[in-house]
């Protein structure tokens, strides 16, 4: 994927790592509660990889892992 914003889905993807393993989730369990594919997750997760997500996942990411949706996509 070609964007413009590729240092936002890095860092959102790192978040998502940040708090899934906060959590206590593997990637398994947490694609799972997703309701995704273990392969997706660890492309959004991925640093070398920009992977983009609908806002439906985004929501239902930040349902699973207990979080406002915000916090995955502050800069700050």
């Amino acid at each position: 994927m070609i964007t413009e914003y590729e240092e936002r889905y890095r860092m959102m993807g790192l978040r998502i790592a940040y708090y899934r393993k906060l959590r206590g989730f593997t990637q398994e369990s947490f694609a799972e509660k997703v309701g995704r594919s273990v392969n997706f997750i660890a492309q959004v997760e991925g640093v070398g990889t920009i992977r983009g997500i609908s806002l439906e996942t985004l929501f239902k990411i930040s349902d699973v892992l207990g979080i406002q949706p915000g916090k995955l996509l502050d800069a700050e």
